[in-house]
């Protein structure tokens, strides 16, 4: 049985073909840095030289588009077809086959994950238009995260408010830090118990996993919070948003969109990709400078948060994409 498997970021969006009964990889790929000048997809197949084509992607619908057409010349058939998404909120603490409702529900939480649902369901919409015969599965990267202690999920606000409008910390990238669990526990040969997991990529989020139980992450109710991140603020005072509203007349929907997509590394340095802050920073620009320290410092701080919500750590472990320095 041949699955694609797509994972789309805020910024990028992955896949890979793959037989999932021998292994066999056919093909597989990234699309990165989609909304951001000098864009480019990255293809490899069946073993192959990987090929990088620059192409214009201002979306991930055009992203997946190239996708599917760059996988046409290998003539393999898609069985089934597997997104990750960020945001599974109330509906879904398990994975899913997507349906009209499934996919309706994926925008319906989107609010949550605004940088991530609503790529995730255009890609997903145009999966099943371009194939209407093949399965679609959603695994939601809140799943993992579920189950964490109430003392670590629940926000002290009124229990009414909590309740109607399910306001709790949900976290993200949990199919990341468990396939870090895993992999850390298998490479120490089971003798990791408390792993601090750390996923650093354009959206970045840390995890304390104890014996591949998640007990704390820093992303909360949405993937705004915890970590400075490429276009995301991380945790900052809240009444900042009261204090923008009343006193810079800016909108709720100004703010969501500052914070969200306006703010973090691209707000410090003028750039969202590490790659080019680190470049800038090696030139002597001190605003990139600046990111890197802020970055560095923030991390470190919430490392020792994870590390209290276990009574220490025994591992620690980096899923980085383009931190060289951090490496």
């Amino acid at each position: 049985m041949n699955v694609l498997v797509i994972n789309a970021g805020s910024s990028s969006l992955k896949y890979q073909l793959l037989d999932v009964d021998t292994r066999e990889v056919y093909a597989k790929g990234n699309c990165e840095r989609i909304g951001i000048e000098g864009s480019f997809v990255g293809h490899e197949e069946l073993g192959g030289e990987k090929q990088k084509l620059e192409v214009a992607l201002p979306d991930h619908k055009t992203a997946i588009k190239h996708v599917f057409d760059i996988l046409k010349t290998l003539d393999k058939p898609i069985d089934g077809i597997g997104h990750r998404v960020v945001q599974g909120g109330w509906y879904f603490p398990e994975s899913a086959v997507v349906d009209d409702k499934v996919l309706a529900q994926v925008r319906e939480v989107a609010p949550l994950a605004p940088l991530h649902n609503y790529a995730e369901a255009d890609v997903i919409e145009i999966c099943r238009e371009l194939f209407p015969e093949v399965g679609n599965v959603i695994v939601c990267d809140t799943s993992f995260h579920y189950n964490m202690p109430e003392k670590a999920h629940r926000y002290a606000l009124p229990r009414d408010v909590v309740d109607k409008y399910h306001v709790r910390k949900y976290g993200a990238h949990g199919t990341s830090h468990r396939y870090i669990w895993r992999a850390t526990n298998e490479f120490t040969n089971g003798q990791t118990h408390k792993l601090v997991s750390c996923h650093l990529g354009s959206g970045a989020s840390l995890s304390a996993i104890e014996d591949g139980r998640d007990l704390e992450t820093t992303m909360g109710l949405t993937p705004l919070d915890g970590l400075i991140m490429g276009t995301r603020c991380g945790t900052i005072d809240p009444a900042t948003v009261f204090y923008l509203s009343r006193v810079g007349g800016y909108s709720i929907d100004e703010i969501d969109t500052m914070m969200n997509k306006q703010s973090g590394l691209l707000a410090l340095s003028g750039h969202s990709d590490s790659r080019d802050i680190e470049d800038g920073a090696h030139a002597g620009d001190k605003d990139c400078q600046l990111a890197l320290e802020m970055f560095y410092y923030r991390t470190s701080q919430l490392i020792m948060e994870m590390a209290q919500a276990m009574h220490g750590f025994d591992t620690m472990a980096f899923f980085c994409w383009h931190w060289r320095e951090l490496r």
